[in-house]
């Protein structure tokens, strides 16, 4: 599984057959862009995890369709950068 941040939506008209209407999120897995099927209706600027490989395809609704990475879950609450500790154990 992955935490990625939604950036934006991706249209595409033309598709496979086997591709149906699902919609395609942009997502930001560190620092490369990848395209991941929404299966749960996500927006720009969520924190989402997401999944790869067979685990994908199934999420994404058949062990045949073709995705490579789909959003499984949208997270609630997700602190990008983590709480400051104090330095020496004093407080």
């Amino acid at each position: 599984m992955l935490i990625c941040k939604v950036l934006k939506p991706l249209v595409s008209t033309n598709r496979i057959p086997g591709f149906e209407h699902k919609h395609l999120q942009v997502v930001l897995d560190g620092s490369s862009r990848k395209v991941a099927v929404d299966a749960v209706g996500c927006k720009p600027d969520d924190w989402v995890i997401c999944v790869g490989s067979s685990a994908a395809r199934e999420a994404a609704g058949s062990k045949s369709y073709p995705s490579d990475l789909t959003i499984v879950g949208i997270i609630d609450h997700w602190e990008t950068d983590p709480p400051n500790s104090p330095k020496g154990g004093a407080v």
